[in-house]
C-alpha cells in the first residue's frame, strides 16, 4: 500500500518535483513509524510496565559442530511449517468471508457496499473513504490483500483483484476520488495500524495472555486512527 501510494503521488504531480514529494512522503512515514514505536515503549515502560524490570543477558553455549540435517529439519517443522499453517488457519476462512461479502445482495448492494456504506462517515473523518476502511479491516489475515480488496470494491468485482499495471492502479484510484491527502493517509494507516491476524496469534503464543494481544491490536490502531483524523483536519485548513 505505501509502494502504491507512493506512485499515485507521483503521477499526480509533473517532473522532478514529482519524485522530490513522493520520496519525502515516504522518508516521512518511516520516520514518523519509528517515532511511535519508540515513544510509545517509552510511555509503557513509565505506566503500565513501570517496576517491571528489563535486564539482556548473553550466554553462549558450548560451541558444537553443526548438524545440518537437524537444522533444516527443526527449522522446516518448529518454524516454516507452523507459521505457515497458522496462516493457512487464518487465511483460508477469511478468504471465504470476503467472497461471500462480494457475491451476497441484499437489496441490490452486496454486503461489502453495505458495509462500506456504514463506515463511510468515519472514513470521512479519517481522510479515507469506506470501502478504503473496509479493505483494511477484511485485510487483517494478511495485509497484502489490502489493495486487491479495495480494487475488487472499486470494480464492483466478485473476487480478489490483482493489477500488475501501476498506471492502470493509479487511474482506478483517481476515478474513485483519490487525492494526495487520500495517499498520504493510507500510507500512514498502512504504518500504525493493528498487526496481521498470523502476527497476533504469535503474541498470543509468546505471552500467553490476551490482554497483551488486545493491546497489541487496540494501540497502533487508535494512533493510527488519531494521525490520520488529525492530518485530514490539518489539510483541509490549508487547502
Amino acid at each position: 500500500m505505501i509502494a502504491i501510494s507512493t506512485i499515485f503521488i507521483a503521477g499526480t504531480m509533473q517532473g522532478f518535483g514529482a519524485s522530490i514529494v513522493s520520496t519525502l512522503a515516504v522518508i516521512f512515514v518511516i520516520l514518523l513509524g519509528i517515532f511511535f514505536t519508540l515513544g510509545i515503549s517509552k510511555l509503557l515502560s513509565k505506566t503500565i510496565l513501570k517496576g517491571m524490570p528489563s535486564s539482556f543477558v548473553l550466554e553462549l553455549p558450548p560451541y558444537r559442530k553443526p548438524q545440518f540435517g537437524k537444522i533444516l529439519v527443526r527449522s522446516l517443522f518448529d518454524r516454516t511449517l507452523f507459521v505457515l499453517g497458522r496462516a493457512i488457519s487464518v487465511a483460508a476462512p477469511a478468504g471465504l468471508v470476503i467472497w461471500l461479502f462480494a457475491n451476497i445482495g441484499i437489496n441490490g448492494q452486496s454486503i461489502l457496499d453495505l458495509i462500506a456504506n456504514f463506515l463511510q462517515p468515519f472514513a470521512s473523518l479519517m481522510g479515507l473513504d469506506g470501502y478504503i476502511l473496509t479493505a483494511f479491516i477484511l485485510g487483517i489475515p494478511a495485509n497484502e490483500i489490502v489493495l486487491p480488496i479495495i480494487l475488487m470494491c472499486y470494480l464492483g468485482g466478485n473476487s480478489l483483484v490483482n493489477l500488475e499495471d501501476t498506471f492502470s492502479i493509479g487511474q482506478i484510484l483517481i476515478s474513485h476520488g483519490w487525492t494526495i491527502l487520500t495517499a498520504i493517509n493510507v500510507m500512514l494507516f498502512t504504518i500504525l495500524h493493528y498487526p496481521c491476524a498470523t502476527t497476533l496469534l504469535t503474541i498470543k503464543k509468546e505471552t500467553g495472555s490476551w490482554k497483551w494481544t488486545a493491546l497489541s491490536f487496540l494501540l497502533p490502531t487508535v494512533c493510527g486512527i488519531v494521525v490520520c483524523m488529525l492530518t485530514n483536519f490539518v489539510y483541509h485548513i490549508i487547502v
